[in-house]
């Protein structure tokens, strides 16, 4: 299946799709609720509903130029971990993270990078209907298919002095970006890959922010209604020695790339029998001056 033309139709029409669903938020007046543990009795874990529709996705695989995380919002990179084991926290943390922050540095063109938080993903073995991400005790998250940005203005001004906190260097910095660093850490992953939207075809009136609750916190992501001019992207295929990396907000106002949504998605030609997608998705906060 090739893409439907559009905005960017040049570098997609003719490359080869998958239709498969993404989960919009249907348009609100509100700001959305959702909770990532079981919430009080007769409280719904999402406070509104969901625009579940077929889109064209791309595989960015067939691109004959690279896309770029400050153009489009994401781009891939042959990068290959140390790191065999994903099951221990200390081991992340001690062994992992320099590399992310290494790869980040390299993608954005950074001077400094801070690793602040990293969360294991893991399909559920029913393979039930995708949703928040959310998991049961003691399990590793879950895919998330909702449409979704990580930071919003406003959580990604307070992440900064969060990250920075004691390190005495908070007033002197200038531009600064939060992006993600997403890896496959088992086989390659066919049955839930990650979907990305170019940036480029994202407007402001498209990004919803919303509350995430936590049992000690709450947090603000950004969720997306929909638009006809959004293009999504997809790797297929991606394996434990590539790493995408996409960003999730840049102090920058203008000229690049400044929130990426993304979800996973039901791959329609994925294997019945294939194994479980892993993954690991780091966040880093890096400094550009």
């Amino acid at each position: 299946m090739a893409c439907q033309p559009g905005r960017y139709a040049p570098s997609r029409q003719s490359l080869p799709c998958v239709l498969a669903k993404l989960s919009y938020l249907q348009p609100t007046l509100e700001r959305p609720v959702h909770y990532a543990y079981e919430p009080p009795a007769g409280t719904p874990w999402e406070s509104h509903p969901f625009d579940d529709r077929e889109i064209h996705i791309a595989d960015a695989r067939q691109l004959t130029t690279r896309t770029t995380v400050h153009r489009e919002g994401f781009e891939l990179w042959d990068a290959p971990t140390a790191l065999n084991d994903f099951s221990d926290k200390d081991l992340i943390i001690e062994r992992y993270y320099p590399e992310v922050v290494e790869l980040a540095c390299a993608a954005t063109g950074a001077k400094r990078g801070y690793v602040f938080d990293h969360l294991v993903r893991k399909r559920e073995a029913d393979r039930r209907a995708l949703s928040f991400g959310r998991s049961a005790k003691g399990e590793p998250a879950a895919a998330n298919g909702r449409i979704h940005n990580d930071y919003t203005e406003e959580s990604g001004r307070k992440r900064l002095g969060l990250v920075l906190a004691g390190k005495n260097e908070h007033a002197a910095i200038g531009r600064y970006s939060i992006v993600n660093v997403w890896r496959s850490i088992n086989v390659p992953v066919l049955d839930t890959p990650l979907a990305v939207c170019d940036a480029r075809t994202l407007a402001a009136t498209d990004l919803i922010s919303a509350e995430v609750r936590y049992p000690k916190r709450s947090g603000d992501i950004y969720l997306a209604i929909h638009s006809p001019w959004h293009r999504w992207w997809y790797f297929s295929a991606m394996h434990r020695n590539e790493a995408l990396v996409f960003k999730q907000y840049d102090s920058q106002l203008s000229g690049v790339a400044r929130f990426t949504p993304h979800a996973a998605f039901e791959h329609p030609d994925a294997p019945p029998d294939w194994p479980l997608r892993e993954s690991i998705e780091t966040r880093c906060l890096v400094v550009y001056e």
